[in-house]
C-alpha cells in the first residue's frame, strides 16, 4: 500500500548536532514501511553525478545551487512531505522547511508536519506585550494570529501533528489505509483548490509578498507599492487584495475556517502571478516570515520569476551570530549556520535574485533585469 508513495522528509535537522543520524533513522523507519524516501540534498543519480563538478571544486554558491537542484529533483516524484515545524533560531520554524512545504503543496503532494509545541504563538513568543485587545511585538506591530500555533499558509496547507516524526508517519499510514477504503465507496462530491490562474493582464503580474499584510495601517503602504509597480509597467497584487476566483467567506468565529479562506487567497495570488517580489528580511529571530517562505516555495515550484529584497544582502554567516568558519559556523546552540555566500537559507539564496536599496530602486532594478 505504501509502495506507491514517495516521501520527502523536510526539516533543519541537518544543522543539529548529530542531526544526520536523526535523519537517517527517519529514512530507515520509513523504508521499513515500504515508502520511497528522499531527504533534502540527496545526491543526484550516479550517472548524472559522474558528470558534475566535484564538491571541493565548487564555489559556495554553486554548492547551494546544487543542493537546491537535488531538492527540486526529489520533489518532482514526491507524493507526501513530512516537515519538522519545531522552533529554529527564535520561536519560528525554519524558513527553508516552509519553502519546501510550499513546493510540495504547489505540486499537489499531501502535506504533513509535526511539532513538539502546538501552543498558540501568543504563548510561545516571549517578546509579546499585551493590550486589552491584541498582542504587539518588539517593533510595535500586532502579532499576527497570536491565537493560532502557526502561520496561515502553514495551517492551510498541512495536517499538523503534535509529537515527533514517527507520530506523523503513523498518521500518514493511517490516512493511506482510509484512502484505500474510499476507493470502494460511491462517488462523492469533493471541491479542489483551483490550480489555474484566475486573472489575465496584458502586463506582467507581480505578487508583492511581504509580512506587513498583518498590520492594520498597511493600506496606505500597499497603495504606494502598487502605484510604484504600475509606474514601471507591472500589474500588481498584494496579499490583502481580493483574489478573483476566491470567495470571501463569512466564517463567523470559526478561526480555522477563517485561516483556510485567507490561505486560499494567498496561494491563488501566487498561482496568478508571473513574478514574485518577496520581502525576506528577518521576521522573528533570524528566519523569514512563514507565510512569505511558503509562498516563495510555491512560486519556485510553479516556475515563477523570483526576486527578493532585504536590508542586508550580504552573507548569512555575517548576519547570524556564529563561531566563525574555522569552527564550522556553529551558533550558540552548536547548530550550523549555512555558509553558501547567500543572505538567507539556500532554498531562497539559490532561487532568488536579491536586490537592495529603497523600494523604488528595487522595483527599478527588477524592471531593468527583466528587460535585459
Amino acid at each position: 500500500m505504501n509502495k506507491d508513495e514517495s516521501l520527502y522528509i523536510a526539516g533543519p535537522n541537518c544543522f543539529w548536532p548529530r542531526g544526520g543520524n536523526t535523519l537517517q533513522s527517519y529514512r530507515e523507519y520509513s523504508l521499513f514501511h515500504e515508502f520511497k524516501v528522499s531527504l533534502p540534498g540527496d545526491p543526484k543519480p550516479a550517472e548524472e553525478k559522474a558528470n558534475a563538478k566535484p564538491w571541493d571544486e565548487m564555489t559556495k554558491k554553486e554548492r547551494g545551487a546544487g543542493i537546491l537542484k537535488n531538492c527540486a529533483d526529489s520533489m518532482e516524484t514526491t507524493t507526501i512531505i513530512i516537515a519538522n515545524l519545531d522552533n529554529y533560531r527564535g520561536f519560528s520554524p525554519d524558513g527553508g522547511t516552509i519553502f519546501e512545504i510550499g513546493m510540495a503543496y504547489a505540486k499537489e503532494a499531501k502535506c504533513y508536519a509535526y511539532t513538539r509545541d502546538i501552543r498558540p504563538i501568543g504563548e510561545k513568543y516571549t517578546g509579546i506585550k499585551w493590550t486589552a485587545d491584541y498582542a504587539i511585538d518588539e517593533r510595535g506591530n500586532k502579532v499576527p494570529n497570536h491565537d493560532l500555533p502557526f502561520s496561515v499558509d502553514v495551517l492551510g496547507s498541512c495536517k499538523i501533528i503534535e509529537g515527533n516524526y514517527f507520530d506523523a508517519l503513523n498518521l500518514v499510514m493511517a490516512d493511506i489505509k482510509e484512502e484505500s477504503k474510499d476507493k470502494a465507496k460511491r462517488a462523492k462530491a469533493a471541491e479542489k483548490v483551483s490550480v489555474e490562474s484566475t486573472v489575465k493582464s496584458d502586463k506582467p503580474i507581480v505578487y508583492f509578498c511581504d509580512f506587513d499584510r498583518y498590520n492594520d495601517n498597511v493600506a496606505e503602504k500597499y497603495a504606494e507599492v502598487k502605484a510604484l509597480l504600475e509606474k514601471y509597467g507591472f500589474t500588481a497584487y498584494v496579499p490583502t487584495d481580493p483574489c478573483p476566483g476566491v470567495e470571501e467567506v463569512d466564517c463567523g468565529d470559526d478561526r480555522y475556517a477563517q485561516v483556510y479562506n485567507e490561505f486560499d487567497r494567498y496561494q491563488q495570488h501566487v498561482r496568478n502571478c508571473d513574478i514574485i517580489l518577496a520581502d525576506l528580511n528577518d521576521f522573528y529571530g533570524y528566519e523569514p516570515n512563514a507565510d512569505v517562505s511558503f509562498e516563495c516555495g510555491m512560486a519556485f515550484q510553479l516556475n515563477k520569476k523570483m526576486y527578493a529584497f532585504m536590508d542586508d544582502i550580504g552573507r548569512m554567516i555575517d548576519r547570524v551570530p556564529n563561531k566563525g568558519e574555522e569552527n564550522g559556523c556553529k551558533d550558540i546552540n552548536n547548530m550550523g549556520v549555512e555558509n553558501f555566500d547567500a543572505p538567507v537559507n539556500l532554498m531562497f539564496g539559490s532561487s532568488f535574485k536579491f536586490l537592495d536599496g529603497s523600494l523604488e530602486e528595487v522595483v527599478r532594478k527588477m524592471a531593468e533585469d527583466l528587460k535585459a
